[in-house]
Order: structure tokens, then C-alpha cells, then sequence
């Protein structure tokens, strides 16, 4: 089980996952990367509004400065 806030993202790689941004924005997607300041990489990434995907974008990086959360 994850203990630590790395090991949770560590442990998320590969899967799919809910990213939350400042905003309100929210994008969903297969997590294949990030980096000591929570920057996140997303492959086959969707915007959502109102937990419905509203756009498909593929590959895209979320800058760590403005994600409020990551689910599983």
C-alpha cells in the first residue's frame, strides 16, 4: 500500500487516472510519466465537464503547478 504522496504516483503508472486542475478543469487518461514536481504525462488523454469527456487530446503534459488532485 502506498505510504508516501511519490509512492501513490509511482504505483498509479501505467493506469488510468483522474487529474483535477485549478480551475475546475478535469482530464482523464493512462499515466505514463512524471517528474518531483508533479508534472504528469497523459497518453489517450480526455477533457471532462461534468465527468462526460468533452474532447480527446491524446498525449499531453499537465503542468504540477496546477493539479489540485490525482484519483485512481
Amino acid at each position: 500500500m502506498a505510504t508516501r504522496p511519490m509512492d501513490f504516483l509511482n504505483n498509479s503508472l501505467e493506469k488510468q487516472v483522474l487529474v483535477g486542475l485549478k480551475g475546475g478543469r478535469e482530464y482523464r487518461g493512462t499515466m505514463k510519466g512524471y517528474d518531483m514536481h508533479i508534472n504528469i504525462v497523459l497518453q489517450n488523454a480526455e477533457e471532462l465537464k461534468d465527468g462526460e469527456a468533452v474532447r480527446k487530446l491524446g498525449l499531453v503534459l499537465i503542468r504540477g503547478d496546477n493539479v489540485v488532485f490525482i484519483s485512481p
